[in-house]
């Protein structure tokens, strides 16, 4: 019978500090949904959580019918966006001019977008191809435009004859995810382990190439230490277990699960000012190799909890617990 290994070598790191990866754009998984760093194992201590910021408008950029009420012109109010990862500020523009077909292509669609036209943001008008009729497929006549790399769709204008006149509300459109990119559309799940970010729906391929708006996020990445004197360390996992329902002629069962709390014991120097002490109650990710000399171990994220014991006669101790969202991850290597 194969002999039972211990964990005598075993060795427990916490995240000690924290390094600082600025603003970047992440990496497009090729479905729109999944976008990620080259990064993992990304913090969650307080004050140094991941910030994302998809490129997008977030504030304002309301389009509505010239209050001059001059032929083809539509007035923008001012608005916020996310652009290449940073807040901008783009300023009211009135009397934007919106383009109709020509001769027989009746159809045609103006994107209203925000672009840099040195030192500001501003809005402008990027003008779809005429036609006969509307079309879906992005940059093909009838459709809407393909927008320039770097900016940042607000809302569309719809035309369908080539008669000057007022631009009516009906011609307008500002759907988020349809006409509008929005930094805040579609929402998004934030993997901390993998560092990545998952859409709840695919963002759509409307810029030049075609290829998708960006993506940027800045974080920051744990810096190990190891725990002095540790054992017993369990991870956070999950148990199971089933209730059951008498019912005439049997029973009906019900099963659930319980993510339970991770631990360890530390073995401290004064109990007061050490430095596991001082990061109590705070977001920390753990890394427990079972053996020091191989490539195998456990990675938690949770928050840490002490519960510290003075005794006359023996070692301080420090009974710690770690709050997960998520069962730990085993990793290979």
């Amino acid at each position: 019978m194969a002999r039972s290994k211990t964990a005598a070598n075993a060795i427990l790191y916490y995240e000690a500090g924290q390094t600082y990866v600025p603003m970047a754009a992440l990496t497009d998984g090729g479905d729109g949904v999944k976008w990620t760093s080259p990064d993992e194992n990304w913090s969650g201590y307080e004050g140094k959580e991941p910030v994302v910021r998809p490129d997008g408008l977030l504030t304002g950029g309301v389009i509505t019918p010239a209050v001059s009420g001059t032929d083809n012109l539509v007035d923008v109010s001012a608005g916020t966006a996310y652009i290449g990862g940073v807040l901008r500020s783009v300023a009211a523009k009135a009397d934007l001019a919106m383009l109709r077909g020509v001769t027989t292509d009746t159809h045609r669609i103006t994107s209203v977008v925000i672009e840099f036209d040195s030192p500001n943001y501003v809005f402008a008008a990027e003008a779809g191809v005429d036609h006969t009729e509307f079309a879906t497929t992005r940059g093909a006549a009838g459709a809407p435009p393909l927008i320039p790399a770097n900016e940042v769709e607000v809302g569309q204008v719809r035309f369908t004859s080539i008669t000057d006149a007022a631009v009516a509300e009906a011609e307008i459109f500002q759907v988020p995810g349809t006409h509008q990119e929005r930094s805040d559309y579609p929402v998004w799940d934030e993997d901390w382990a993998e560092g990545e970010i998952e859409f709840a729906a695919s963002i759509a391929a409307i810029h030049v190439g075609p290829t998708r708006r960006k993506v940027y996020a800045a974080y920051y990445t744990p810096i190990y230490a190891e725990v002095p004197n540790a054992s017993d360390f369990v991870p956070a996992e999950t148990t199971h277990s089933v209730t059951s329902t008498p019912i005439y002629g049997g029973a009906v069962g019900a099963r659930s699960a319980t993510l339970g709390q991770g631990s360890f014991s530390a073995r401290l120097s004064s109990g007061v000012i050490d430095n596991l002490i001082s990061h109590k109650d705070k977001n920390l990710w753990f890394k427990f190799l079972p053996d020091r000399y191989r490539d195998e171990y456990i990675l938690t994220q949770g928050v840490l909890g002490i519960s510290r014991q003075f005794p006359a006669g023996n070692s301080i101790i420090a009974n710690c617990t770690i709050s997960a969202e998520a069962t730990s991850i085993e990793v290979e290597s």
